[in-house]
């Protein structure tokens, strides 16, 4: 199982490269797009993993493949600015996938 990163800043890239997860940098949303589109064609990919500046740029496309595929398992981490409010986006997906305010 391979686990790939799709950043918005060098950083974080090449930290996840010194232990071994290949990624990407990325500015815009079409760019992250393809990125993504090449990563979940990627029958060895197990964990796609992007910041979550990142990932705030393809919102909707990530829900909906959160929501529709099986594989990779879509992860967001905070990058060395912290994070933000995680806990509201859980939220916010779980009331759009199921209908369940928490």
């Amino acid at each position: 199982m391979k686990m790939y990163l799709i950043s918005d800043n060098i950083d974080t890239q090449i930290g996840m490269r010194l232990v071994g997860i290949d990624g990407c940098v990325a500015h815009d949303s079409e760019t992250i797009t393809a990125e993504i589109k090449k990563a979940v064609n990627d029958p060895e990919l197990g964990i796609l993993i992007f910041t979550e500046k990142a990932a705030a740029m393809v919102k909707e496309y990530l829900n909906h493949l959160k929501i529709t595929l099986h594989t990779p398992l879509i992860i967001e981490i905070p990058d060395r600015h912290g994070s933000r409010d995680i806990a509201n986006s859980i939220n916010n997906m779980v009331q759009e996938s199921i209908g369940l305010k928490l």
